[in-house]
């Protein structure tokens, strides 16, 4: 089992590319590895309660479903 650090730097100006970081460490842990987010710039927005609820990343669902299931498969998130 490897650990996968995910970098971002996306904030709200981009919800698609936000969503991704946490899209791919819930791919990584459904393949049974451990995963964390690196947040840094705007992304650090992304822990706001109000901001998470509000994105909506194009083809995904929405980014307090996405953080919800990373919470839930014990990905570590870095601000």
């Amino acid at each position: 089992m490897a650990t996968l650090l995910y970098h971002s730097t996306h904030g709200s100006d981009d919800p698609t590319r936000a969503s991704f970081p946490y899209i791919a460490a819930n791919g990584a842990v459904e393949a049974g590895h451990a995963a964390e987010v690196f947040l840094t710039g705007e992304a650090v927005y992304l822990m706001k309660d109000e901001v998470a609820n509000a994105m909506v990343p194009l083809g995904w669902p929405p980014l307090r479903e996405v953080l919800a299931k990373a919470i839930e498969g014990g990905v570590t998130t870095y601000v």
